[in-house]
């Protein structure tokens, strides 16, 4: 029997429209322990956060079509109806959103939201919700807690609106929190206090956190392993440390190589030349061939297998004897 608490294997989404065929999800495959955190890194459009919205069904129906296996804490999503899926978000696996106030009910206090979540999924009174949201607010450290309570979502700033969405995440002891770029709206001092949060109640509370950023330095903050995607394929993965300090796939070298972090400051930055490909047409070969500075005649050949150049590291790529960015 498994003891991981996530596995993926080759997931593929497709937005299927009239004009067009989109695959916006290209066989990912990933497993997750209990408690680990795993950030997703890469540009904008490559996969990450509909690859968060798979793992809990929340892609439009009509117009998605998701193949491939998803397993959360031994059950089998793809497979669920609507009634074990509502069973399943919040109590199972839970999200927070990269803008809270449209994930908010905007005419209904925050408290009553939250105590609504936890009086269906806990079958309690909505009294005894109440009192768990206001026990979130303060683990959350949302000041004057009890006031906040009844204030509705415009009412509070960005910091406590992200604040009391962490706080709705966690309203039912998920197993498996994912956070799709929290602190994208938020100034830079909110930020690393919404990191060091999540971080600490992850710590606390023992929960698996998938993360999905483009911002390198908050994946070296919080994560322990880190899956690089793009055009919607997982192109390289392992633990931080090894991922940040000696990356093997081009792509990933080229996105350390474009940031402020870890750079001289006399140092000019590099730029990864070209633009993501066309999700509806993706060339035949390797998605980043076209933009890489290693490219040969066999990238184009096909898509690359996965292969393992070190223990617990994953890389598509057929050049991991070349991986520096030039």
């Amino acid at each position: 029997m498994s003891t991981n608490l996530v596995e993926v294997e080759d997931l593929s989404v497709n937005f299927v429209t009239r004009e067009s065929n989109v695959r916006a999800v290209n066989g990912v495959s990933f497993t997750m322990a209990p408690g680990e955190v795993m950030c997703m890194l890469g540009e904008s459009g490559s996969g990450k956060s509909v690859t968060m919205r798979a793992l809990m069904r929340l892609l439009p129906p009509k117009r998605s079509v998701i193949t491939g296996k998803i397993r959360v804490a031994g059950q089998d999503v793809l497979a669920m109806d609507e009634k074990a899926l509502r069973r399943m978000r919040g109590s199972t696996v839970s999200m927070i959103f990269q803008e809270p106030m449209t994930a908010f009910d905007p005419v209904a206090r925050v408290g009553d939201q939250i105590a609504e979540v936890v009086a269906l999924h806990r079958g309690v009174s909505h009294k005894e919700g109440r009192q768990r949201a206001l026990d979130l607010f303060d683990l959350v450290r949302i000041p004057s807690a009890q006031r906040r309570l009844d204030a509705y979502p415009h009412e509070l700033s960005g910091g406590l609106r992200q604040r009391a969405m962490i706080a709705l995440a966690l309203s039912c002891e998920p197993k498996l929190l994912l956070a799709d770029e929290p602190t994208t709206a938020l100034d830079a001092t909110v930020q690393i206090q919404v990191l060091i949060l999540l971080r600490r109640l992850q710590q606390e509370l023992g929960m698996s956190v998938i993360f999905v950023t483009h911002d390198l330095g908050v994946a070296a903050e919080i994560a322990d392993r880190v899956a690089v995607m793009y055009a919607g394929r997982v192109v390289e993965t392992g633990t931080v440390r090894d991922v940040l300090r000696n990356p093997q796939h081009p792509y990933t070298a080229g996105l350390l190589a474009s940031t402020v972090h870890d750079q001289p400051r006399d140092q000019e930055l590099k730029t990864i030349p070209g633009a993501p490909p066309d999700m509806r047409r993706l060339p035949p070969g390797c998605s980043f061939a076209p933009r890489c500075p290693k490219m040969i005649a066999e990238c184009n050949a096909g898509s690359p297998p996965p292969v393992s150049p070190a223990p617990g590291r994953i890389v598509r790529c057929i050049r991991t004897d070349a991986p520096a960015f030039a």
